[in-house]
């Protein structure tokens, strides 16, 4: 019996799968296969969605989510301690110059130091009204009874230990043998090589509190995008412009990152005082950083003084204020003062955006090397029941009284003329009164000129707020030239570090 056939045609036709289907291939054939009368597919070249991510190149990463457990806690795990050990790496590159500008910025260089003497040299003194006289100094010791005493020395004035009172810094038989000789280093290279020769230190010493500025830099990029999302959701239902993205006002990121400097400001306490500390172990104060919070919280007043105190609050306030609001301002005034244009940008004029960020950048330095320096000097002063601090530097003995009498005492009573040159005595023999003395003549006019071409810096320490200040524009013009011939998109490449 043949069957019968169908009325019409269109009782046979099946309708394609044209939905997207987000499920991965594996998936998507398992369910084809179970279905019991499939339907009649089209081409191979179906519309599916994987859900498989390309690899990542860098360290063979992937950020990939698995398909059973959610999460790849291995790779996550790698991307985070490669970002970690690259942080590490950057910070270490840039510590030894962070040393060095600092132990400058701290060092105490006293204006009344007195001449520099060569070791040895006391015996060598010139008299000259015996130069200038007839007699000689030979014809006296060949007639002298060598059996004769000499008079003794007049004593050196001691306390009330014992200990011989320490008259100046450039004294060398009172110099404490972990402080480098004041006055040896005019620069961060210069005391970069002083501290890495230094016998007490050595080159190591190029790397103190590199834990703590790493643990600092990375909690400072983590903490202020997120300090920054609070301040905003915080702030938007009143004023909605501060919130917007394509509002200029810089009241919220400067907010953000004062906090920011505020809530991290004991790991820079802890930074400052590990690098200014003596290496030296039985003179060292802190064995590393969690053992210096523990000391400060201990003598210092507890977290209402490492946060609170006069000396810490207002240094760390105008500092972070400053540091953050500079780079936000000043190249655009900058840019509109010497006339590269009001209203430039990195998109639409890369050239002069980058002059103009080099210029505001040298003009920014000059700004805040003076408070930073002296935040550092307040920052090495211990408060409390805490010992004073055995530094590897020379540090002035009695503390400040805040700010102002920061700036003025080192302004009044600190000399800029670095380094020390040591003047050389020496006694000659005779030939004669009027060689002696044209000899005399001739140093005193060389102790002269010398004198007036270095008594503008001698007497003066406007030059101690500023140590520092050409690794700072060294690090900007590096920046420059980067951003030049590099792309856009890599202008900053992090060497900002430095």
């Amino acid at each position: 019996m043949a069957s019968p056939t169908p009325a019409s045609l269109r009782d046979l036709y099946v309708p394609p799968m044209n939905t997207w289907s987000f499920v991965p291939p594996a998936l998507a054939q398992e369910n084809s296969s179970s279905v019991a009368n499939p339907p009649v597919s089209g081409p191979s070249s179906s519309n599916q969605w994987s859900t498989r991510t390309a690899p990542n190149p860098l360290f063979e990463l992937s950020s990939s989510l698995t398909d059973d457990s959610g999460l790849d806690i291995a790779s996550l795990a790698k991307e985070l301690l490669a970002a970690l050990l690259l942080q590490y790496a950057t910070n270490a590159i840039a510590q030894p110059w962070e040393v060095g500008k600092t132990l400058l910025q701290v060092q105490w260089v006293p204006r009344d130091t007195g001449d520099l003497l060569i070791e040895g040299s006391g015996a060598d003194v010139i008299d000259d009204e015996g130069e200038l006289s007839d007699s000689s100094n030979e014809n006296d010791s060949y007639f002298a009874d060598p059996t004769a005493e000499k008079p003794p020395k007049p004593p050196r004035p001691a306390d009330e230990h014992g200990y011989i009172i320490r008259q100046s810094v450039l004294e060398e038989g009172t110099q404490p043998e972990y402080v480098i000789p004041v006055g040896s280093a005019d620069g961060t290279w210069g005391m970069m090589k002083r501290l890495a020769g230094f016998r007490a230190e050595g080159w190591l010493a190029l790397w103190k509190g590199l834990l703590t500025t790493a643990v600092h830099n990375a909690l400072t990029s983590a903490l202020q995008p997120l300090v920054y999302s609070v301040l905003q959701s915080v702030f938007s239902p009143f004023s909605p412009s501060l919130s917007s993205l394509g509002s200029t006002s810089v009241l919220l990121p400067v907010a953000s990152q004062v906090l920011t400097g505020f809530i991290l400001s004991p790991l820079d306490l802890i930074r400052t005082r590990l690098i200014v500390q003596s290496s030296v172990p039985r003179h060292r104060t802190y064995s590393g950083p969690l053992d210096a919070l523990r000391q400060i919280l201990a003598q210092e007043g507890g977290v209402r003084g490492i946060y609170l105190h006069p000396h810490l609050l207002i240094p760390t306030l105008l500092d972070c204020t400053l540091h953050a609001l500079v780079p936000l301002t000043l190249p655009g005034l900058v840019a509109a003062q010497v006339g590269l244009g009001a209203h430039i940008s990195p998109e639409t004029h890369p050239v002069q955006w980058n002059i103009a960020e080099l210029l505001g950048g040298i003009a920014g330095s000059l700004v805040l090397l003076p408070f930073e320096t002296v935040r550092r000097r307040l920052q090495v002063q211990t408060r409390g029941s805490a010992r004073p601090l055995k530094a590897c530097v020379e540090i002035r003995p009695a503390p400040y009284n805040g700010m102002v009498d920061a700036f003025w005492h080192i302004l009044t009573e600190e000399r800029s003329d670095l380094p020390l040159k040591p003047h050389r005595r020496r006694r000659r023999r005779s030939e004669g009164a009027k060689g002696k003395a044209r000899e005399s003549a001739a140093a005193h006019r060389e102790d002269d000129g010398a004198e007036e071409s270095e008594s503008w810096l001698r007497h003066s320490g406007i030059g101690q707020l500023y140590r520092g200040l050409s690794m700072r524009i060294g690090a900007g013009v590096l920046v420059f030239v980067l951003a030049l011939v590099g792309s856009p998109e890599d202008s900053n490449g992090g060497w900002a570090e430095l």
